[in-house]
């Protein structure tokens, strides 16, 4: 992996993280947000720099860095093990060689509490995700923590217990790296001792007033949260929109097949026996063009039909554009387009508007085609019956 396509890769990961967090956004991810993230990478960095990391090395833990918390949108409990496997299905989508794609998903898991890192890669990432402890920042963080707990796991916990909790984790835990050990060591035993007086001082909360203000904040978060029941409604919409238009193309095909085959037929034997039978020349011509309108019509319900490619910011500011559809956006550079569907995603109406415009620019022209697939079989249907009737009284006459 060379240096450029690292950086590049690198970039396109920061991006697709950032996507993943915009759609997943809600006030309950307190804690486990893209500033965490961040910060995690950022920490992951400044160890990195200390021991001079091989250029592979140094991607498997900035991409690890950015990935270890995306699966916790999926499963709480094990978003490691989520994470790991979106992380996989990203980096091999973008050609990055397995035994790498590897080292990242096993360094994402050595995460996991109770951390157990076989490598120093995987040291660096596991203090980096603790980065915290050891820094002033701790006593902000580990409140986030506490409220987010309340509000996705419905466990409430009084402030002296959260503090107990809290030094019993911070007394156990050990920094991997010298370079951690060294630099948040210090800072680690003060916010310990800065727990323990606290606890020392606190009165338990009332939990029935702490879990009445966390419902209240997850009825909030609820009408903003986007729900995966209305993203499964628009993807299975899409799905069986796109399986009947395979359907009627397949349809399609079939009669422009099969009456090409008669057209074939006709035109090479029926024609050369009019001069013998003129009384076939009306059921002949009859059935010409049966399977010319038929197969018209067929070419119709198939044939594409092409927008512009082309939209305006300004559209794009008012909302006017579908940016799902490829014949709005298949003539603009991948710059502009990325920048604007970036815009989108930050905007859940835009966004969620673009999905209903798509699934309704679907539905319009599966209408289309089943209308005029519907007219093919039509006049197939009735042409060869009457065309057959044609062809029996021209023989009866010709007797």
């Amino acid at each position: 992996m060379t240096v450029i396509n690292e950086r590049e890769i690198t970039a396109r990961i920061r991006q697709h993280v950032h996507s993943i967090f915009r759609l997943h956004e809600s006030e309950a991810f307190i804690y486990h947000n893209i500033d965490h993230t961040g910060r995690v990478v950022q920490a992951a960095l400044e160890i990195a720099r200390h021991y001079e990391l091989s250029e592979e090395d140094h991607f498997v833990l900035v991409a690890a860095a950015w990935f270890h918390d995306v699966g916790y949108f999926d499963d709480i409990t094990r978003h490691e093990e989520k994470s790991a496997k979106q992380a996989q299905l990203f980096l091999q989508s973008e050609g990055v060689g397995q035994e790498v794609v590897d080292r990242v998903t096993s360094c994402i898991m050595a995460t996991r509490m109770p951390q157990q890192p076989k490598n120093l890669v995987e040291q660096i990432l596991c203090d980096a995700d603790l980065f915290h402890l050891g820094t002033e920042e701790f006593s902000k963080n580990n409140k986030m923590m506490r409220e987010e707990c309340k509000i996705l796991q419905h466990r409430y916990f009084s402030k002296k217990d959260w503090s107990t909790q809290s030094i019993y984790f911070l007394k156990s835990h050990q920094y991997h790296t010298e370079y951690a050990r060294k630099m948040l060591n210090g800072g680690k035993q003060r916010n310990k001792e800065s727990l323990e007086a606290t606890a020392a001082e606190a009165d338990d909360d009332q939990p029935a007033a702490t879990e009445k203000q966390v419902k209240g904040k997850m009825k909030k978060d609820k009408k903003k949260k986007p729900k995966r029941g209305i993203e499964t409604m628009f993807r299975i919409t899409s799905n069986n929109h796109q399986r009947l238009s395979d359907m009627a193309d397949n349809k399609a095909s079939i009669m422009i097949t099969v009456n090409s085959i008669i057209l074939s037929v006709l035109l090479s034997v029926l024609l050369r026996k009019i001069e013998e039978n003129p009384t076939l020349t009306i059921p002949v011509i009859l059935l010409l063009s049966v399977n010319v309108i038929t197969i018209i019509f067929s070419v119709l319900a198939t044939r594409p039909q092409l927008t512009s490619g082309i939209y305006t910011q300004q559209e794009v500011e008012d909302k006017k554009v579908n940016l799902l559809f490829f014949g709005n956006f298949y003539r603009m550079n991948l710059k502009d387009y990325t920048h604007s569907m970036f815009q989108m995603m930050d905007d859940n109406d835009y966004l969620y508007k673009s999905l209903i415009k798509d699934v309704y620019s679907q539905g319009v022209v599966l209408g289309r085609k089943y209308k005029l697939l519907r007219s093919a079989y039509n006049v197939f249907m009735f042409g060869i019956v009457v065309s057959v009737i044609a062809f029996l009284i021209g023989s009866l006459v010709s007797l």
